[in-house]
Parts: structure tokens; sequence; C-alpha cells
């Protein structure tokens, strides 16, 4: 039991091996909240599905993902570099924004006090722009609420500027923008995080099969075999975890408690989805009578990632996936206690 301890606190820490030589705080997962209200000092590194910023982050954020929010109430005290398919800014950054991927907004509320330079597919300028603005985009719109403080340069097939928006500088066209290529920060492929996501993903479970091998299969069984009961079991506890963490929190002693139980909470979730693409992926296998589960770990996973990536279907897939493997891993869980329990203690 202590290796297997072991092996698993290996992988957590793996997990965040990005920027450990810097003050930057790194976080991974399926979502990455800062929640309104909560401070992060020293800046931000995330590699997840989604990051969410409600609250402060002081200092720069990096974030390789599908989604990136600045929300309204999100304020970076930094630069943002931002590589995902959907990149919105709706809060307040301080300093200059680099962003790759699909979809870049800088809503209404969203303002940025240096400059952007952004790579997408489409593009909407709303919000405040300090400096310069340098966009490359198949569509870009210039919102009537939009206000940039120096020059607006962009090489777009589609242009279309409302005659409210404000433009301090000149606004021109330049078609070597694509040629010569965004900031050395955006040469990142957006794909970067996605497969860094991957392969941590991959790695926690081939640590998880090699050193629970029976307890897994149990696991992934239960998923695929009953994918209703699971998916409600898991759908339960994802309701009912928070509420009490909540409870727990509300007095001055439950607080390191719920502290604690939110961090495992976050550990169990990861898990958890790991071995709900295992199960697919020992369906998938099923289908064409193989039962390898390295095969149907690597193949599950893939599938759920490329899914993944499909706009609002992707989050779907995801969300069922690890109430799949929360539910399975739960009922599995106490399977095993109950077992346990039922066995009579030897005599002496």
């Amino acid at each position: 039991m202590r290796t297997r301890a072991v092996l698993l606190a290996l992988v957590l820490v793996l997990a965040a091996v990005p920027a450990t030589a810097t003050a930057q705080q790194t976080r991974t997962g399926g979502t990455v909240v800062v929640q309104e209200g909560e401070t992060v000092d020293g800046g931000l590194t995330t590699a997840a599905g989604t990051v969410v910023v409600r609250g402060t982050v002081n200092g720069d954020l990096s974030a390789f993902a599908g989604n990136v929010l600045v929300a309204r109430t999100g304020t970076v005290r930094g630069d943002v570099s931002a590589f995902a398919g959907n990149v919105r800014i709706g809060g307040e950054v301080t300093g200059d924004v680099e962003a790759g991927g699909g979809n870049l907004v800088v809503a209404r509320t969203g303002a940025v006090g240096g400059s952007l330079e952004g790579a997408a597919g489409y593009t909407l300028l709303a919000g405040t722009v300090g400096g310069d603005a340098e966009v490359t985009s198949e569509t870009l719109r210039v919102a009537e609420t939009a206000r940039i403080g120096g020059d607006l340069v962009y090489d777009a097939e589609t242009f279309e500027r409302a005659p409210g928006a404000t433009v301090a500088g000149t606004v021109r066209q330049d078609e070597t923008l694509a040629d010569v290529g965004p900031a050395p920060a955006l040469r990142v492929p957006n794909w970067v995080g996605a497969l860094y996501g991957f392969l941590v993903n991959l790695l926690l479970g081939a640590v998880l099969l090699a050193v629970f091998p029976t307890f897994s299969g149990r696991v992934a069984e239960r998923a695929r075999d009953d994918p209703v009961l699971s998916a409600g079991v898991g759908l339960l506890l994802l309701v009912l975890v928070p509420i009490l963490l909540v409870v727990f929190a509300v007095t001055i002693i439950g607080i390191p408690i719920s502290l604690l139980g939110a961090l495992l909470f976050a550990i169990l979730l990861w898990i958890a989805a790991v071995y709900g693409s295992f199960a697919v992926g020992l369906w998938l296998l099923s289908l064409v009578d193989e039962t390898n589960r390295w095969l149907a770990l690597a193949v599950g996973l893939l599938v759920v990632a490329l899914l993944g990536r499909i706009p609002v279907l992707g989050g779907l897939v995801r969300f069922v996936v690890l109430l799949l493997g929360l539910g399975a891993l739960a009922m599995a869980l106490r399977a095993r206690y109950r077992g346990r329990r039922a066995t009579p203690t030897p005599t002496r």
C-alpha cells in the first residue's frame, strides 16, 4: 500500500511540472476556476479543458485550454497568454493580451490595459484596448462600443467596423501579418495544452491500472455494464459533496476540513474522469472483441479528448464521462468497503 500511495502521489506531482521553477502557481484538470473573492499571487499557469477567472490573479496568466474566460468580475494584474479554442476577456487585464484560438472576444465589459495581439478564426472587439490592437482573423468585427487607444492593424477576409467604434490611431490592413506570424509567445500551437492533458491523464491511468488492476477493472465494468446507474450516482455526488463542503465551511473548525475535502474531491474527480474514459475504451474495444486494458485506456482517453474539442457537444461528452467514472468509482469503493467489513477477523 505504501508503494501504491507513493506512485499515485508521484503522478499528482508530475502533473504540476510546468512552471515549478517560477513563483507562478500551476493548476491542471478538467476545469480550473479562480473563484470570485479569491486572489492568486505570483501569476498562474494552467492546462485544462476550461479556465475561468472570476477573482484576481496578481501576475501573468498563461493558459493552455479549450476555453479561457476572464469573467466580468475577474482581474489579471499582468499579461494574459491564452492558447485555446475560445478566449473571452470580459473583465480587466492590466497588461498585454496575446491570444490564439478559434474565437477571440473582448466583451463590452472587457478592458485590456496594454496591447492586444490575436490570431483566431473569429474575432470580436467590443471593449477597451489601451494600446495597439494587431489581429489576424478570418472575420474581424469591431463593435460600436469598442475603444482602442492605439493603432488597429488587421489581416482579415471579412472586416466590419461599426460607426461608433473609436480608434485613436490609424486603421489599416496588413496582409503580411499572417506571413510574419504573431509574437513569439503565440507561436506555441494551441494543441499543446490538449496534448499535455492527454499525456498526464494517460500517466495517471497507467499507474491506476498497474497498481490497482483488479479494482480498476471493476470500476470500468460497472460504468460499462450499468451506465445509467453509474451516471445517476455520479450526478448525485457531484451535487451533494460541494453542498456538504460548504456546510462544513460555515464553522471555523470546519474550514480546514472543507478545504482538505475540496482538494481530495478535486483529485477524485480527476481519477473518475480517467476511469470514465477507460470504461469508454473498454466498451469500444468490446465491439471488435478486443480486451487489452492498456489499449482500452489509450483509446478511451484519445476518443474523449477528440470529442471534447467539439463545441457544445465536447463539454457534454466530458461531463457524461465524468459522471460515469465518478458513480462507478463510488460504487466500487462502497462494495470494497462492505466486502472488507464482511470478512471475518481471524482468531488466534
